[in-house]
């Protein structure tokens, strides 16, 4: 069982940068794939990055590839989400996600409560 918690969401101008981090309990966070998901108002949830349980394989969606970076730290489990050239379109909740295959996320195992991302234009 997982716990994830997420932090660093904000409102920022478009051009800007933020990085979300997602803290998780538990003793085998290493064992888990991890990534985010977001949502915006009256639409529905999209995928937008997934990192594999050693960090070696990632995949972004094709809105974000080039401008969003995931990353891990097994050691402080704890998943980030470098966010750059923000635009208003990546205005949503985003959320963190773990999933016990350990490969990639998909309906996702364990879910965080969300941390709002506000790009004004």
């Amino acid at each position: 069982q997982v716990q994830l918690v997420e932090s660093g969401g904000g409102l920022v101008q478009a051009g800007g940068s933020l990085r979300l981090s997602c803290a998780a309990s538990g003793r085998t966070f290493s064992r888990y794939a991890m990534g985010w998901f977001r949502q915006a108002p009256g639409k529905e949830r999209e995928f937008v990055a997934t990192i594999s349980s050693g960090g070696a394989s990632t995949d972004y969606a094709h809105s974000v590839k080039g401008r969003f970076t995931i990353s891990r730290d097994n050691a402080k489990n704890t998943v980030y989400l470098q966010m750059n050239s923000l635009k208003p379109e990546d205005t949503a909740v985003y959320y963190c996600v773990a999933d016990r295959s350990g490969i990639v996320v998909r309906a996702g195992d364990y879910w965080g409560q969300g941390t709002q991302v506000t790009v004004s234009s």
